[in-house]
C-alpha cells in the first residue's frame, strides 16, 4: 500500500510550511533515514527524513510553494502502485500533529510522517524516465529531472541529457516555479543571485528583479515584499503580543565599572578554556538568572489564564538573522558558571545565524534578553515574548558624568528597560527585580560564589 508523506507540524504555531527543496526525483528509491525534502517553518529551515522506505511515487507540490501542516505532498511505495494524480488533501492520520508541548518523535528532523493511504480513485502515476547514471548527475548538480528533454526511447533521459542540460542553464541552480515565472515574465536568470538553499534562485529572486526592473522604469513603483515565512510568524506574534498583554516599561542606568573589571580579568582564563571571548551578554544573562530565581513572579509564564512559576530559569537570547528574529534558549542559567555560559551562548547565536537550531532549542524559555547595545540605542521598549511575562532591553555602554560620592565622575553607564504584563506582575515586585539586576551587575564578582 502506497505510504503519505505529508507536511510535517513543528510547532504549535506552524500552520503552513515552505518547501525549499525535494531531494528526491520521482521514481528514485528511498531509504530509511535519507532526507527527502527541505522546508522553512516558522521557526528553523530543517531537512526532513524519510522513515518509510521504497520508491518515490508522485510529488504534488514544487519548490517554493507554501503548503498547510499535515497537508499530503507526495507518496512513497512500490514502482508498481497507483496513486492520485492530484493530492487528496490533509493525511488520513492526525496524530501526526507536533506541538511545543509534547514531542511525539525524536529530534525534529524525524517529524517526516508517512501513513497508509486510504482507497481512493487514481491514475497511472506519470514517472520521469531516467537512466541511473542521469540520475545521480542530477543529484550531483541538484537538477530537477523533469525540467530535462530525454533523448532515450520514449523520452528516457539519459547522462548526456542531463549534462546537456546542465550546460545550456550555465549551472544555475533555479527552482521550477522560479524559472515558470521568469519564462512567463521574459526574465534573464544569468545575473541573478539565488538567496535559497545552496545559492539556488527561489521565486522572491525573480519578482525581486522584475519589481527592480519595474522600479527603474517606474521611480513611483516601490519595491514590495510579501509578508511570509518567518518575517509573518514575527508580526503576527508581535501583534498577538501588545494585543493581549498590558505592556508597562521600568527604566534604570546601571554603573558597569565593576563588570568591565571582571570582564577583564576572566578574560584570558575563560579563552583559554574555550577558545572563546567572554562577553557582556553571558555576565547579564547570567545576573538576570540569578536575579530570577529569587523572583519567581517574574520567571513566570501566563498561559490559560494561570500563571506558571517556572522551576526551571531559562533565559531566551534573542538573535537577529536574515529577515528575521530567533531567540535560542540558555537553561538553567542561574546553576550555571560564566564559562559554560559562554560556549552555549556563543554556539546558539552562530548556530541561529546558520539557521541549524533544533526546534528544542527554540523552547522553554521563562524569560527574554534583548540586547542591542552593540549598536547606538541607549534605551528601547521590547515586546514581550509570550507567554513569558517579562523582558529584558540592554542598551550601549557609554561613558556618562555621575555623581559618586557626592563627588562628579565619568563611568560606563548602561541603560536597561524592563517590560512586563501587568496581568501577571504588579510594579512594585517588577521594580524590585530590575533593582536586584542592577545591584548584582554592580556587584558582580557574587556571580564566582
Amino acid at each position: 500500500m502506497a505510504i503519505e508523506i505529508f507536511m510535517p507540524k513543528l510547532s504549535s504555531t506552524m500552520e503552513v510550511g515552505t518547501l525549499l527543496q525535494w531531494f528526491k526525483e520521482e521514481g528514485d528509491p528511498v531509504e530509511i533515514g535519507e532526507p527527502l525534502f527541505e522546508i522553512m517553518t516558522d521557526k528553523i529551515n530543517i531537512e526532513v527524513e524519510a522513515y518509510e522506505e521504497g520508491t518515490l511515487l508522485k510529488k504534488y507540490y514544487e519548490p517554493d510553494e507554501e503548503i498547510p501542516v499535515n497537508q499530503v505532498i507526495g507518496f512513497i511505495g512500490e514502482e508498481s502502485e497507483e496513486v492520485p494524480s492530484s493530492s487528496p488533501g490533509l493525511s488520513s492520520d492526525s496524530s501526526s500533529d507536533v506541538d511545543d508541548s509534547e514531542d511525539t518523535r525524536e529530534g525534529a528532523e524525524e517529524n517526516v510522517a508517512s501513513q497508509p493511504s486510504g482507497e481512493v480513485d487514481v491514475e497511472q502515476n506519470e514517472k520521469v524516465r531516467a537512466t541511473p547514471a542521469a540520475r545521480r548527475v542530477a543529484r550531483e548538480r541538484d537538477l530537477q529531472l523533469s525540467a530535462v528533454a530525454g533523448s532515450g526511447p520514449k523520452g528516457r533521459v539519459h547522462e548526456k541529457d542531463v549534462v546537456h542540460y546542465s550546460e545550456e542553464n550555465q549551472g544555475k541552480k533555479i527552482t521550477p516555479l522560479a524559472k515558470k515565472v521568469a519564462e512567463n515574465e521574459q526574465v534573464s536568470v544569468d545575473n541573478l543571485t539565488g538567496t535559497g538553499a545552496n545559492g539556488k534562485i527561489v521565486k522572491d529572486d525573480v519578482t525581486d528583479a522584475i519589481q527592480s526592473a519595474t522600479g527603474s522604469a517606474n521611480t513611483s513603483s516601490p519595491k514590495k515584499k510579501k509578508l511570509a515565512g518567518m518575517r509573518k510568524v514575527i508580526a503576527d506574534r508581535m501583534q498577538e503580543s501588545v494585543n493581549t498583554a498590558p505592556h508597562v516599561t521600568l527604566t534604570s542606568d546601571i554603573d558597569m565599572t565593576k563588570v568591565k573589571e571582571l570582564r577583564s580579568q576572566l578574560l584570558p582564563t575563560i579563552e583559554k578554556q574555550t577558545g572563546l571571548r567572554l562577553s557582556y551578554t553571558e555576565v547579564i544573562a547570567k545576573a538576570v538568572g540569578v536575579a530570577l530565581s529569587r523572583f519567581p513572579s517574574v520567571n513566570a509564564s501566563l498561559i490559560n489564564n494561570e500563571i506558571i512559576y517556572n522551576e526551571e530559569v531559562n533565559v531566551g537570547l534573542a538573535v537577529a538573522v536574515e529577515d528575521g528574529l530567533m531567540v535560542p534558549v540558555l537553561k538553567k542559567v542561574n546553576s550555571k558558571g560564566l564559562s559554560t555560559l559562554t560556549k552555549e551562548a556563543k554556539d546558539i547565536a552562530r548556530r541561529a545565524r546558520e539557521q541549524k537550531l533544533q526546534s528544542d532549542e527554540l523552547k522553554g524559555a521563562t524569560f527574554t534578553v534583548s540586547n542591542l547595545g552593540m549598536y547606538a540605542i541607549d534605551a528601547f521598549t521590547p515586546i514581550i515574548n509570550l507567554p513569558e511575562t517579562a523582558i529584558l532591553g540592554i542598551g550601549r555602554i557609554q561613558d556618562k558624568p555621575v555623581v559618586v560620592d557626592q563627588t562628579v565622575e565619568v563611568r560606563p553607564m548602561m541603560a536597561v528597560s524592563l517590560s512586563f504584563d501587568h496581568r501577571a506582575v504588579d510594579g512594585a515586585p517588577a521594580a524590585a527585580f530590575l533593582t536586584e539586576v542592577k545591584r548584582i551587575l554592580e556587584n558582580p564578582f557574587e556571580l564566582l560564589a
